[in-house]
């Protein structure tokens, strides 16, 4: 089984899901809004903790959000708050 985590934004349930070995090991839920995305919860399989696969999720989320650059961010999911305090680049995404 391959240790590579893959992302991708899965829109028809409005989450990011991050993939191991093709198992789902984590995803994060969020919301769209008129110029906003909002992320609710962030959650990561048990058997994949540790591996950094939530990194892996808000990293590759916010960048595709700067990306796109149509949107701003609201990190109501703690993770993906604590994750952005940690990494200021990504700070220019929160919604003023």
């Amino acid at each position: 089984m391959s240790d590579e985590i893959t992302v991708r934004d899965n829109t028809e349930q409005h989450r990011y899901e991050a993939r191991i070995g093709g198992a789902l090991a984590g995803f994060s839920v969020y919301e769209l809004s008129e110029g906003r995305i909002t992320f609710l919860h962030t959650e990561v399989s048990t058997k994949f903790e540790g591996k950094g696969v939530g990194s892996a999720i808000a990293r590759h989320a916010l960048e595709d959000v700067k990306s796109r650059g149509e949107r701003s961010v609201v990190p109501l999911c703690p993770f993906i708050k604590a994750w952005i305090d940690k990494h200021p680049e990504h700070q220019s995404l929160l919604q003023r």
